[in-house]
């Protein structure tokens, strides 16, 4: 471990030792004042005894590891309760930065799906969630934020152990942006309102905006906090109730998350939090009878199973699926600007990005200039290392599963004949292990490449060159993915037409990734169905009522 990595550890310890009791398993913390009763059995799912080496009073600094597992729920959040799995099976998180386990959780059985199902459906009838206002909606989703705002060093932590981004964009980046997003959609929650129509004198007609019931949502290991935000606020906001699937490699901030929804006062059931592999939780949430609607976020391989299974109950469905977006930089850009952008397109979070622009398009008479200026940014700015240290802006890919498939991308993109320019090789690893690559950049791409045509999921960018507008168009469009597009132009008509002719669900004009939670997200063609994020996300989660109203007496 390294000095840097111990120092946030053990500010993470004193944290743990003086804000809260000792034991944070989520269902006997100090803000509930909830006691188990005497005589009655522990509560499942608290975290394994304190192993033999760490001692609470000992003066040396505990591993990353060992904090983890005292401080973190392991259960499923099913009616505001920690609980076991019905079978008792587990599965392990492990950090992508040393490759050591980090804890087991417990993972849901179809069995366990069945039980959060039932859970939300009881809380949706219920009128401690159906009878409160929208206001009164809105206030449990401030509370919510202001939660996690104030566990923001903690769940920062746990995101990165999990998950093996850096520190300082969970703590800065990552966390505040949940609590953004949720308070956001907490404004819309008592501003839902439906229209009247003027049908004649004889008829009043009117229409009503209404919660659709059960949200099954399914969110991705590569930002669990910010897409579980994105999904739960406008369904909250509309007063839905929600069974949120975990990603089985990054399970551990929501489930820290699912303590502070109670706190917040949301009644049982209106919030429920599983673990779960995908084939088993997942499959059995998105078909399960009793959901009305499906919301997924993942590859695109998965989102088309997701509507299969979804499609037995004719359910609602969003999906956000796979993106290969390109950035096209025409002869008259700004080279400093495109290239420091370009790196933020497709380095920025390891390359787990599903908009990452990693097929970048140059205009033929600036090719070699840019090649030259974003090589050299890339080297400046993607420092590989421990996560925990401020100086890193890459820290290891998910988990080895990834890190060979970035790997087999690299060897494949050589033999089908591109060149390496930079990286495509394993990084240094942070004491001998974890799952580093080096930040990587092709040229010689041609459009039939592999890497130029499918999702690599990692810090890899193909640079190709193009000699007119519409050529440069017509390669952008060559692919199945429609999630983003960037264009780099000092003009601006240029940069309108292509906007307007580029196949994308959105695009970004001299920026790339350039997200905002007041405007809608969303792709064409196989990078999706539907919008999350501003106004436009909360359409796919209520429904619209019609009623006719005769004044006549007739």
């Amino acid at each position: 471990m390294s000095a840097v990595t111990r120092s946030v550890v053990s500010g993470l310890a004193r944290r743990l030792s003086l804000s809260r009791t000792a034991s944070f398993s989520g269902v006997s913390h100090a803000p509930c004042r909830r006691r188990r009763p005497l005589g009655a059995a522990p509560w499942p799912c608290t975290q394994r005894p304190l192993p033999a080496s760490f001692s609470t009073s000992r003066t040396s600094t505990p591993s990353a590891a060992d904090i983890s597992a005292q401080s973190q729920p392991r259960g499923l959040f099913i009616g505001n309760e920690f609980v076991e799995s019905a079978d008792g099976s587990l599965l392990s998180t492990v950090n992508p930065c040393n490759e050591e386990e980090i804890c087991k959780v417990y993972a849901a059985s179809p069995e366990d799906v069945d039980k959060a199902v039932a859970a939300a459906r009881a809380a949706f009838v219920h009128p401690s969630w159906k009878r409160i206002s929208g206001t009164e909606r809105g206030y449990m989703m401030m509370r919510l934020a202001d939660l996690v705002d104030a566990n923001l060093e903690t769940l920062a932590t746990i995101e990165t152990l999990d998950n093996g981004k850096p520190y300082s964009v969970c703590r800065d980046v990552d966390v505040p942006h949940f609590s953004e997003v949720l308070r956001y959609y907490a404004g819309w929650a008592d501003k839902l309102h439906g229209q009247t129509m003027d049908v004649g004198p004889d008829k009043l007609a009117y229409t009503i905006k209404e919660p659709l019931g059960v949200c099954g949502q399914i969110i991705p290991w590569n930002y669990p906090l910010d897409m579980a935000a994105w999904k739960l606020g406008p369904a909250l906001a509309c007063g839905n109730t929600v069974v949120l699937k975990l990603a089985e490699q990054t399970p551990l901030s929501m489930l820290y998350v699912a303590q502070l929804v109670r706190e917040a006062g949301f009644p049982p059931g209106v919030v429920n939090i599983i673990n779960g592999y995908g084939r088993e939780a997942g499959a059995a949430l998105a078909g399960h009878p009793g959901v009305d609607k499906v919301a997924f976020t993942g590859s695109t391989a998965t989102g088309r199973e997701i509507m299969k299974l979804a499609a037995g109950g004719l359910k609602n469905v969003t999906l956000e699926t796979g993106g290969k977006s390109p950035l096209l930089v025409f002869e008259d850009a700004d080279l400093d600007q495109a290239a420091r952008w370009s790196h933020e397109g497709i380095m920025s979070n390891q390359g787990q990005v599903c908009t990452a622009t990693s097929r970048i398009l140059v205009h033929e008479a600036i090719y070699e200039a840019f090649i030259d200026k974003f090589t050299s940014t890339v080297r400046d700015i993607s420092v590989v290392g421990d996560p925990f240290d401020e100086a890193t802006f890459q820290g290891p890919q998910i988990t080895k599963s990834q890190y060979e498939r970035i790997l087999g991308y690299v060897q494949t993109a050589r033999d089908e004949g591109a060149t390496v320019a930079m990286g495509g090789e394993p990084a240094p690893q942070v004491s001998g292990k974890g799952f580093f690559v080096q930040p990587t950049v092709f040229t010689d791409v041609k459009t039939s490449m592999t890497v130029y045509q499918e999702e690599i999921f990692g810090p890899c960018a193909a640079v190709v060159k193009f000699g007119s507008e519409a050529e440069a168009l017509k390669m952008a469009n060559d692919t199945t993915y429609g999630l983003g597009a960037a264009v780099f132009t000092k003009d601006l008509a240029r940069a309108h037409r292509v906007a307007r002719d580029i196949e994308a669900g959105m695009v970004w004009i001299n920026s790339s990734n350039d997200s905002d939670f007041r405007v809608p997200f969303g792709g064409v063609k196989q990078s999706g169905i539907g919008r999350e994020l501003g106004e436009a996300g909360l359409a796919r989660y209520c429904n619209v009522k019609a009623v006719h109203v005769n004044l006549t007496g007739r």
